[in-house]
């Protein structure tokens, strides 16, 4: 039964250190400095997709075209 309830997969710091080819320290420091969104979930820390991707645009820089 899905009551209109839709989650994104979360995903695990690891699989998040993984996916951006960082450390899995480097994380933990975006998680320490509250840098990154996430979800503690029975005392594990998870990631939703959509918030990694929001974070990320943040540091999108533009081509510069002549």
């Amino acid at each position: 039964m899905n009551n209109g309830l839709t989650l994104n997969k979360l995903i695990t710091p690891d699989e998040l250190a993984e996916i951006l080819r960082i450390s899995r320290a480097s994380v933990y420091r975006l998680i320490d400095g509250r840098k990154l969104p996430f979800y503690k979930v029975g005392g594990s820390i998870r990631f939703k997709n959509k918030d990694i991707e929001e974070y990320l645009e943040g540091f999108r820089f533009e081509p510069i075209t002549k």
